[in-house]
């Protein structure tokens, strides 16, 4: 009896399928798309309602052979790729190019062996609406890509590209740096904050300290402007000079303090949904430290299958691309099934919450949230089959999942106001009084947060009004305002999704494809646009204002929705937008002059050809290459003296760039001979007790932390090092 054939976009999705259905089924991976538009030609009839021309992609000949001749002896054919648009397109795609009338489609949202039987039970036609949004997209971009990026070429310089979303995420960095140039030039300011820290009378201990901020002098609040106090908070009181912070210390270091008032009030911390396509790559970037696209790649593994032991291979968690935080009665069950189960009540509290989240307006919601496949699973269950990224991706998803169906965190959150002598200073601090959902998961801190959100999180010691406090120490810090901070991964695709640009399938992409066209670069986990990043974004901005505008591009993410889910018509958006497009185009190729870099000598002749050598940009930044180009190729690195000396052979610390992504990294200049490598900033002038060498800053959640360049566990203490970091030196630098 003939086999049903089912065709799959992965591997991986496939031998799990495999391993579920038996031999009455046959699963064979398309191994992703199999056709595409050409790459070297517009192919897109733009006189015939933008009819696209789909062409073999080069290098699948022997996979659609195979696919074909499967197909020939197959009782039924199932298509079942990805159940989101590039699937669904993925899945026409076959159907046309294998010529299989009556294909059916099935969507896998967890690759189990229940959801693959289920699935198989209620097939479907292909979702042509789904198909023709994807189409419009893809044709979108090319139009975009294949009509601006020859202009810069003619223009600017050969190699640079233009994108329809990526060049909307450059800007947004672009426009960030600029806010930072103009913040530390313009706005920049110093402010005192004044400080005590107190004993309870007759409690002088470490346990019993209380830390309180000045909060008013005389009934009235000190402090900055209001634009600057919008930039650096109002939780306590600011001083504008150092002369009034110095009088203001002297005036409390006189004067007896007491406990003006208590204030305790009960508060609940609610858990967070279960994650969404974005916030799990955000929560994977701050907790994980996890690129992006390490993160949809690791998610993709575990959903498509894992061997598992004696379950063998099964899909540990749902769908992965998706905007939706709702869970499916099933989900509920099993949460509520683990948690009374794991969890019993503590003081007549139940740890099971239960909750349904409420989907965003602008979501698709056409998969569940991100959540195990079985929460039983667990991931000490796990640990034996899973390699070390696997398991803390899964673990998080896991662990976020159990506590967003958790009862609230409750907390007793306490206020001190304190007198003394006509000032008031206020200190602040919570204790968790029932852990609720904070069993299981802890939510990361926004990595920009400040020590003063982390004083307010202690708790405080036990004091009563009217009570006197001795003082362990006042004082002034000095601070100053900061800038905007640069976007990282995590907080970029949080801004991408705010502004509805972009799609769960598309964040990935778009972050990689502004680095690999070598717009940006990321330096100490955030984005730095280079030469290119502005040249490009301000054509842009001036000539093809719609481009870069993320309203207009927000809105054609909204239009191709429509497409999917109202049936409009998907050729009206794209002829709406190039109408006007054409006339852009040609106004730029006629008022855009051509731009002349000139050559800059380094004052170096080439070593091989005796030319002189000259700076170039290239997608890394700038570098040094032979004037003779292209007969004499001869290029190298610019190197930046980083002040430090190589721990391993005394050469010279270098910085240097990867060659992939740009990222900054320090290494000795005699290499290859010598291979060392720090990855984070030297500290000029420091030397570790340990060992000797040299001490880097590493950037951290809580702060910068100075460490040992050879091992970080020395304890090195410090030998002539720079003072401890100021927070503003890292947007500055």
């Amino acid at each position: 009896m003939s086999k049903s054939l089912i065709i799959v976009e992965s591997p991986a999705k496939a031998r799990t399928l495999k391993k579920y259905l038996g031999s009455r089924y046959q699963v064979l991976p398309s191994v992703g798309h199999v056709r595409d538009l050409p790459k070297s030609r517009l192919g897109v009839d733009v006189d015939n309602d933008f009819a696209p021309t789909y062409v073999t992609i080069k290098g699948k000949g022997d996979v659609i052979k195979e696919l074909r001749a499967a197909v020939k002896k197959a009782a039924h054919v199932y298509l079942a790729p990805d159940p989101d648009r590039e699937g669904e397109a993925i899945a026409w795609h076959l159907r046309e190019l294998l010529k299989i009338p009556d294909a059916k489609r099935i969507e896998l949202h967890e690759i189990t062996k229940q959801a693959a039987q289920e699935a198989l039970k209620h097939p479907s036609d292909i979702n042509m609406d789904r198909v023709n949004a994807q189409q419009a997209r893809r044709i979108l971009d090319r139009l975009v890509g294949f009509k601006i990026s020859p202009l810069l070429w003619r223009k600017v310089r050969g190699g640079l590209s233009a994108g329809r979303v990526q060049s909307v995420a450059v800007k947004l960095i672009v426009d960030r740096e600029r806010e930072i140039e103009d913040f530390l030039k313009n706005k920049k300011r110093s402010y005192w904050t004044v400080h005590a820290r107190l004993w309870p009378h007759g409690h002088h201990d470490q346990e019993h300290t209380l830390v309180a901020n000045l909060y008013s002098v005389d009934g009235r609040r000190t402090g900055l402007s209001e634009a600057d106090a919008a930039i650096v908070g109002q939780k306590t009181s600011y001083v504008t000079t150092e002369a009034d912070a110095d009088q203001l210390v002297a005036r409390l270091k006189r004067s007896k303090f007491a406990v003006a008032s208590v204030k305790q009030e009960p508060r609940k911390d609610n858990p967070r949904g279960p994650f969404t396509t974005s916030t799990l790559q955000q929560e994977a970037s701050k907790k994980l430290k996890m690129r992006v696209s390490k993160t949809m790649q690791i998610a993709q593994g575990l959903y498509e299958g894992v061997d598992v032991g004696d379950e063998g291979t099964v899909g540990l968690i749902t769908y992965m691309r998706t905007d939706s935080t709702r869970l499916s009665s099933t989900a509920l069950s099993m949460a509520e099934q683990y948690i009374r189960d794991r969890f019993p009540d503590e003081n007549g509290k139940s740890f099971w919450g239960g909750k349904q989240y409420k989907v965003s307006d602008d979501a698709q919601d056409a998969h569940e949230a991100i959540r195990p496949t079985d929460v039983n699973r667990t991931p000490e269950k796990m640990k034996p089959f899973l390699e070390a990224a696997q398991l803390k991706l899964y673990r998080l998803i896991w662990e976020r999942f159990v506590a967003s169906q958790m009862s609230p965190a409750e907390l007793e959150q306490t206020t001190v106001d304190i007198e003394a002598d006509g000032c008031a200073l206020r200190a602040t601090g919570s204790v968790v009084t029932f852990l609720g959902y904070r069993k299981v998961y802890e939510e990361s801190r926004d990595e920009d947060a400040s020590e003063e959100d982390d004083d307010a999180r202690r708790g405080l010691p036990p004091v009563e009004q009217g009570q006197r406090l001795d003082p362990r120490h006042v004082g002034a810090d000095a601070h100053e305002t900061q800038p905007p901070p640069r976007f990282t991964e995590a907080t970029l695709v949080k801004a991408l999704e705010e502004r509805g640009i972009g799609r769960p399938s598309t964040y990935a992409s778009i972050v990689g494809t502004i680095q690999a066209r070598g717009y940006v670069v990321l330096d100490q986990r955030r984005f730095k646009p280079v030469e290119d990043g502005y040249t490009v974004t301000d054509l842009l901005a001036e000539y093809f204002p719609e481009i870069v505008n993320d309203s207009f591009t927000s809105d054609m993410e909204r239009r191709l929705d429509r497409v999917e889910d109202a049936h409009d018509d998907w050729v009206v958006p794209l002829r709406e937008f190039w109408t006007p497009f054409v006339a852009q185009l040609d106004n730029a190729e006629k008022t855009i002059p051509k731009m002349a870099f000139e050559d800059v000598p380094t004052g170096e002749s080439c070593p091989n050809c005796g030319k002189p050598l000259i700076f170039k940009n290239g997608r890394n930044g700038k570098f040094i290459a032979c004037s003779g180009y292209p007969a004499c190729k001869t290029t190298k690195n610019i190197i930046i003296d980083a002040g430090v000396v190589c721990p391993v052979d005394g050469g010279m610390i270098v910085e240097k760039r990867g060659r992939k992504r740009g990222k900054v990294f320090y290494g000795c200049n005699n290499w290859p001979k010598c291979n060392f490598v720090a990855w984070y900033p030297p500290v000029v002038g420091s030397s570790c007790r340990a060992c000797g060498a040299f001490l880097i800053r590493k950037s951290g959640r809580k702060g910068d932390k100075i460490v040992c360049s050879v091992d970080p566990l020395h304890e090195h203490g410090y030998q002539e090092a720079e003072p401890a970091p100021n927070p503003a030196d890292e947007h500055a630098a």
